[in-house]
């Protein structure tokens, strides 16, 4: 029997029995259906917000283009982009923005193992899958950096899993580095700026 309870963004379903599902439920899902897949667990995932996708769209732009400007080999791709993390059938997300350096790991259907780098921008509703699940589920399958990037409380944690460090917390209003580069830094102050010149010309 299906039970289904409040999740990330949506629910969240598992089966009674100890059955898990499996990456082919994920393909299964009908046309225009996404979810992500932890251990067995779906998580269905709803259309984001308008913040989170501007967020999204600025964050990527920032780091492709500093990628691109020293031209660099990593790969940045923004959901929906299929992850199947630990390369099993129980376990597949979709990182709201993946940097893969290894291009061996990419093909047409997505990523086959970790990405190098992810970033969660975290919604209301989504506090736990990325503050403890993911971050359980990134730290093991071998992401090397992990941000999660709060819009409305405008502060970004980082995990720097590749050396077990301590997390660190930032506010939009710094300079934070991204250590898998030696002299990569993103000015979220830049982010506000742009932001507030977008809301003032609406």
């Amino acid at each position: 029997m299906e039970h289904a309870a409040t999740g990330r963004e949506g629910i969240f379903m598992t089966i009674e029995g100890g059955k898990k599902y499996t990456v082919a439920d994920i393909e299964a899902l009908p046309e225009g259906e996404r979810a992500e897949l932890i251990d067995g667990e779906i998580f269905m995932m709803a259309a984001p917000a308008l913040i989170h996708q501007d967020l999204l769209m600025w964050l990527g732009t920032t780091v492709r283009n500093y990628i691109a400007g020293h031209k660099g080999g990593c790969r940045v791709l923004p959901a929906p982009f299929a992850v199947y993390i630990k390369n099993d059938p129980y376990n597949y997300v979709e990182p709201d923005i993946s940097v893969i350096c290894d291009r061996d790991k990419l093909d047409n259907k997505g990523c086959h193992g970790a990405p190098d780098w992810v970033i969660e921008i975290v919604s209301p509703s989504g506090r736990r899958m990325d503050y403890v699940r993911k971050l359980a589920l990134y730290s093991e399958a071998g992401v090397r950096l992990y941000w999660i990037v709060d819009p409305v409380r405008r502060n970004i944690t980082v995990y720097d899993l590749e050396h077990d460090c301590a997390p660190e917390f930032h506010f939009f209003q710094e300079r934070v580095k991204a250590d898998i580069y030696e002299d990569f830094e993103i000015d979220f102050s830049e982010y506000l700026e742009e932001m507030e010149e977008i809301n003032h010309n609406e």
